[in-house]
């Protein structure tokens, strides 16, 4: 895989968002839970890293379990509820056993307005899946979600490390707008894959929940408001001559917890407040970006 280090060399192109905007904010709430690896669920080993970091071999782990649970049983009526009070449209990232596990959150979650986008169909990495097993799975992924959803997902981002044929593989299914497996920039881009524009959405680890984790830096809900509130202004300024994107990543059953839920609020409260800011689902802000280059309307080649 070539690495490209210049990126917009400095001069990033002007995205022209909707309103003129100055900045794009995407809310991005991962649903792993039930998609983390777990001897009770049949996988082959249980997820290790949670609020501790701890793995249990050869055992179910209940304490990881029901640590993965609280997300959807409590967590996640914590953040919609919070995201209707806004008024806020967010891209639920999805894996696709979590919503089999639990497709009532997948109907909820359309019926607010949100976007369901394709996480893998595990919680796992896909760096070193064979090829003809990452495209079964994709297939898979894309099917439960379909099921459980009502509509498949045109988004997708893998957990950690993709392999060298994810995102080819994406485009050849032919129902992916875009995937956000991209870390290197706060601008979308269009890459060529198999002779096609393929858009790429930039995420982030660090405007994220997950920094909440043992050694992440983040301890009360302020440290999590503080951060991205900076991290919004400092952009809102850009904005003035060159606007941009940011991604908030957030997980269930870490934000959703009552010492830290109010770090959300308080986010949401200040793009409420400073205005000239569009908060915008993954989708829209793919579809606007092809438009903005010239592309022609996106049209998925499978169903």
């Amino acid at each position: 895989m070539t690495r490209d280090f210049l990126g917009y060399g400095g001069r990033p192109p002007h995205p022209h968002w909707p309103d003129d905007a100055r900045l794009a904010v995407s809310i991005v709430v991962n649903v792993e839970e039930g998609a983390e690896l777990s001897v009770g669920l049949g996988d082959e080993r249980n997820e290790a890293v949670y609020e501790i970091v701890e793995e249990v071999t050869g055992a179910p782990d209940a304490a990881k379990d029901t640590h993965f649970d609280y997300g959807t049983r409590a967590g996640y009526w914590r953040v919609v509820e919070l995201l209707d009070r806004y008024g806020m449209a967010a891209h639920m990232n999805c894996c696709a056993r979590a919503l089999t596990l639990s497709p009532w959150l997948a109907r909820d979650a359309v019926a607010r307005g949100h976007e369901i986008g394709c996480h893998s169909y595990r919680w796992e990495r896909h760096a070193g899946m064979l090829q003809d097993a990452e495209r079964a799975l994709i297939a898979r992924a894309v099917s439960e979600i379909r099921e459980a959803a009502g509509a498949r997902p045109v988004g997708w981002h893998t957990r950690s490390a993709p392999s060298p044929n994810t995102r080819r593989l994406l485009v050849e299914e032919g129902g992916f707008l875009y995937d956000s497996d991209h870390y290197g920039d706060d601008l979308p881009m269009v890459t060529e894959v198999g002779g096609a524009p393929h858009i790429v959405l930039p995420y982030a680890f660090d405007t994220n929940d997950m920094r909440f984790q043992r050694g992440g830096g983040f301890h009360f809900a302020e440290d999590f408001a503080r951060y991205c509130c900076d991290a919004i202004d400092w952009l809102w300024e850009e904005g003035r001559t060159a606007p941009k994107m940011m991604s908030i990543g957030l997980h269930l059953r870490i934000i959703g917890r009552p010492g830290r839920i109010a770090g959300f609020q308080h986010v949401l409260g200040h793009i409420a407040r400073k205005g000239g800011i569009w908060v915008a689902r993954r989708d829209e802000i793919a579809h606007h970006w092809r438009a903005r280059v010239g592309l022609p309307p996106w049209q998925a080649t499978s169903g």
